[in-house]
């Protein structure tokens, strides 16, 4: 197994379940007020599947699955577990907003091993392997150096997931330039990792939402934290908050910004 081959198996996937739905959306309401479509579903069978043909071995959890068989999963996840995030952003592909795509990881030691993240519309392909490195449609990705302050650079943050105290400092006393929010978790880890955004902040996010995007972001030399100063992966279902940078200047003074 390696990082081209399961990227390879992701795109396929994506290209075949995800694509062909986008602008013809049929979809209902979770739960917990989120979209769930017929491409989640569709993409998440389907990559199951394959994975399953190639390995076997490797049980696989579903951000779809029910929170009891995701749970009973998690205690297999030392000897590897796959994790996926069928469509990250469905409610940009709900909306017609062409930012979304799966998200892949694999767990296994108490560590991601593996990541692959796909921009659909774009066709962008992110991937990692720990300790080998990160790639962009098989291209290696170079570390992130950034000599701009903080007050010129650009902020990709999450408000709603904030606290009011602290969304509201960050709006009336920005210690970025600008901001954005583009609406998928993956995504935003990679894009920091491409250097597209400078700075990150979220304050609650899944771990199918993270796993392959954070792996993604340390390959090139990134650095992250929860707001509490933590490590942002821990291997459990907990919804996590996020601090990162892809440059280490900028990331301590942005985590000094938030205190």
């Amino acid at each position: 197994m390696n990082h081209t081959q399961v990227a390879a198996l992701l795109r396929t996937a994506a290209l075949e379940e995800i694509l062909p739905r986008y602008r013809h959306v049929v979809g209902t309401l979770k739960a917990d007020g989120s979209w769930l479509t017929e491409a989640d579903t569709a993409m998440q069978n389907r990559v199951q599947r394959d994975l399953a043909a190639l390995w076997p071995e490797i049980p696989f959890l579903g951000e779809e699955m029910s929170a009891e068989e995701q749970q009973v999963l998690m205690q297999q996840a030392d000897t590897g577990l796959w994790i996926l995030d069928p469509v990250d952003g469905t409610s940009n592909f709900s909306a017609g907003v062409p930012i979304f795509g799966p998200s892949l990881a694999l767990i296994r030691g108490g560590k991601v091993v593996l990541g692959v993240v796909m921009d659909v519309m774009r066709d962008e392909v992110f991937s990692a392997a720990r300790g080998e490195g990160a790639w962009l449609n098989g291209e290696r990705m170079q570390p992130v150096v950034s000599d701009i302050p903080l007050n010129k650079t650009l902020a990709c943050i999450d408000f709603k997931r904030l606290t009011p105290t602290l969304a509201t400092r960050l709006v009336c006393e920005p210690p970025y330039s600008s901001q954005r929010s583009i609406g998928s978790v993956a995504l935003d880890w990679c894009w920091v990792a491409a250097g597209r955004f400078h700075v990150y902040l979220h304050g609650k996010q899944g771990l199918w939402d993270y796993a392959a995007g954070h792996l993604v972001l340390e390959e090139v030399g990134g650095h992250s934290c929860t707001l509490d100063g933590e490590p942002v992966f821990n291997q459990s279902l907990e919804k996590r908050s996020a601090i990162c940078a892809g440059d280490a200047r900028l990331f301590a003074e942005w985590c000094k910004a938030l205190r």
